[in-house]
């Protein structure tokens, strides 16, 4: 065989293999393509959670898997992992607004007349003012907040750690309960967490913003920061604070959202 045969032969062997390859590619793509299609068909078509529970709007086997996966990051928290920071030189200047729910009333909202309600065992409920809740220990965090629709941004916040919060106000035996339950004054906007994320050393009831009082958009006197968690669950303008055994109603998980909504 000529040289020039022997060049031409090894070429349609190398054009065969990457054809080949190309095949079986185009095939394997084709047949996780259909098995995607056919998995997203099968879940649009499941019934739905019932609405009026702690969760609904998703799907019975989304929920499921939301569920599922709660359980994971329950298992894997602690509260040794820390968020990480940034000096204040990172932190925005000016500070995206999200949601105004619970306190779309902003401009009528007179923060002189807010006291934070906690909710203690049989029905007592600790009124506690904000100039009480700034002579504690201050802290602040600089870190990326991050939002369930893809976006994040560095930003800076002052105020009272939670764990201290609970120490000062001698509230140590609700800490064995499971959840938190926060909600704002107008009641519009409410939500759980489990304990452990709440106690997390850099969960915080913010009072600053930039070293300044927070803006009323931003949920003056008194927001909650939870590093741990995305932005759905760092409540503005909290109201009451109470604490349960059983999982207390929040406001996306009515709306299909995760429960748990962890970092």
């Amino acid at each position: 065989m000529s040289a020039p045969e022997k060049k031409s032969k090894k070429e349609l062997t190398i054009e065969q293999k990457i054809n080949r390859r190309n095949f079986i590619s185009f095939a394997s793509f084709t047949v996780l393509a259909a098995g995607a299609f056919e998995g997203w068909r099968w879940l649009y078509k499941s019934p739905e959670e019932a609405a009026g529970g702690i969760t609904a709007g998703a799907r019975v086997p989304l929920r499921r898997a939301l569920n599922q996966t709660e359980l994971i990051f329950r298992r894997v928290f602690s509260p040794n992992h820390l968020v990480k920071t940034y000096p204040k030189s990172m932190a925005a200047k000016h500070v995206r607004v999200n949601s105004d729910i619970g306190v779309e009333a902003a401009k009528k909202f007179d923060p002189a007349t807010w006291t934070l309600k906690v909710i203690k065992k049989g029905g007592e409920v600790l009124q506690i003012t904000l100039q009480e809740l700034m002579a504690l220990p201050k802290t602040e965090i600089v870190y990326d907040f991050k939002c369930v629709e893809g976006w994040d941004q560095i930003s800076h916040w002052g105020g009272v750690k939670f764990s201290d919060f609970i120490k000062h106000f001698q509230l140590d035996e609700y800490t064995k309960m499971e959840y938190v339950g926060m909600e704002t004054p107008d009641k519009t906007y409410y939500l759980g967490l489990d304990m452990p994320s709440a106690m997390h050393p850099q969960t915080m009831l913010a009072y600053e913003m930039n070293d300044k009082l927070l803006p009323l958009e931003h949920g003056a006197p008194l927001r909650l920061i939870i590093p741990v968690k995305y932005g759905i669950k760092n409540i503005k303008r909290i109201g009451t604070i109470s604490f349960s055994n059983n999982r207390p109603k929040d406001y996306w998980a009515e709306r299909g959202y995760d429960y748990y909504s962890g970092l």
